[in-house]
Order: structure tokens, then sequence, then C-alpha cells
């Protein structure tokens, strides 16, 4: 049974009274332990694509299903519990919180679930990961590739079945890029959880078990 399934989504955004069409018709099915690619040049909608997915947006029509539960209407109290339960995610910009130290920002989910092991658990991933003298650092004093390590560990505490990552190497050098993917395959593999990615990188895609191309709000295998 697919870990994620979406059925003939669109989403259409209205500006200024006018219709902005960005996907159409798009279905794809992800198996459980998948690493799977989303490639597409700037613009094509690839954010937007993950954004449904992972239910973080609605789509204006079709169906998306994770776990074999239908998210489409959900409500937010509905979706919060259940993203937080079953997704991690892995943003560009890492969107640390300022104000609360490595440790603190990996431990954040956890805690959400009141999971009385937060802070072992956030200490024991960043010892993993090489970064534990950096656990009292906040974000204003990491550099990007450290940022990402720290989203990382945050975006996988809580075990998710499903880690979504939206261009997590694009702000880094090529040397940190290869590392934090690195990291995140080995993170996916220690949590046997199934990885979406968006990237117009092609040496990444590479990694990958499949790719979908975007092009023109439609989603293809070649």
């Amino acid at each position: 049974m697919p870990i994620l399934e979406a059925r003939r989504i669109s989403k259409t955004y209205t500006l200024d009274h006018r219709s902005i069409p960005v996907l159409n018709g798009v279905s794809l099915s992800v198996e459980p332990g998948e690493f799977v690619v989303i490639n597409g040049t700037s613009g094509s909608g690839k954010t937007t694509l993950l954004m449904l997915l992972s239910g973080l947006d609605h789509p204006t029509s079709g169906q998306v299903l994770i776990d074999n539960r239908d998210i489409t209407g959900a409500k937010e109290d509905d979706l919060a519990p259940l993203r937080n339960k079953l997704i991690g995610f892995v943003f560009q910009s890492f969107h640390l919180v300022p104000s609360m130290t490595a440790l603190e920002n990996v431990m954040f989910p956890a805690e959400l679930r009141g999971d009385a092991q937060a802070h072992l658990k956030a200490k024991s991933l960043l010892e993993r990961i090489g970064m534990a003298d950096r656990a009292d650092n906040l974000p204003s004093q990491l550099s990007g590739g450290e940022k990402q390590r720290i989203a990382l560990c945050r975006a996988v505490i809580n075990q998710p079945k499903l880690l979504f990552a939206d261009e997590p190497t694009g702000n880094l050098d090529s040397k940190n890029g290869q590392a934090v993917l690195a990291e995140l395959l080995r993170l996916k593999h220690d949590n046997n959880a199934t990885l979406v990615l968006v990237t117009h990188n092609p040496e990444i895609a590479k990694a990958s078990d499949r790719i979908f191309y975007l092009r023109d709000g439609k989603l293809s295998n070649a």
C-alpha cells in the first residue's frame, strides 16, 4: 500500500481576479521506504506540489492520501497532530526558531507531542551528526551547513514515516550540500522513512530510486 498518493491534484491561485494555474491533474504514488525526487526548473511548481503533498496547503481539486488517510479536506486542527506524528519537513531556508538554541530547535517537535524523552533524543541526534558541541548555540551562531543539519535532526526526532525536503542543499556550497544530503539519506535509512525531495540538481536526483519531472503543471517519469 502506498505511503503517499496524489490523485489528479490541481492548484490554481487567484490574483487580482485572475486565475493562475500552477498544477494540472498531477498524480503520483510513493511506496514505503522509497527515495523519490521531484525535478523541475525554477517556477515549475515543485514547492507548491510539496506543500500539497505534505498537507501544508490544499489542492483546488483532487485528493491527497498519506498512510491511506485522505487529508484533502482536513482542518488544521486535525492536520497538525497528523503532520507532527507522520511527517518531517526540511526547508531550503532552514526555518529554525532564532530565539532557540540548536538543542531546543531539535527538541521542539517532540515537546509538542509531550515526549518525556525529547531532551535525550535531541542530544543523541546532535551527537550522531557530530554537533553535540553546538547544542547551546543560537541559529545566528551557526553556519548554513550547521543550520541545515539541525533542521534535519528536528525533522526526524519524531521518527516520521514521511520526510519531505524542499531544495535542502539549495543555500549551501557544493561541499556542504553533499554532506547534508549524505546526512539526510543516513537519517532516512536509520528511521526507515520515505523521502520525497524537490530539487533541480541532477546530481542529487541520480541518488534517488525514482525521478518525477514537473513541466507546465504536469508530472511525468521522463
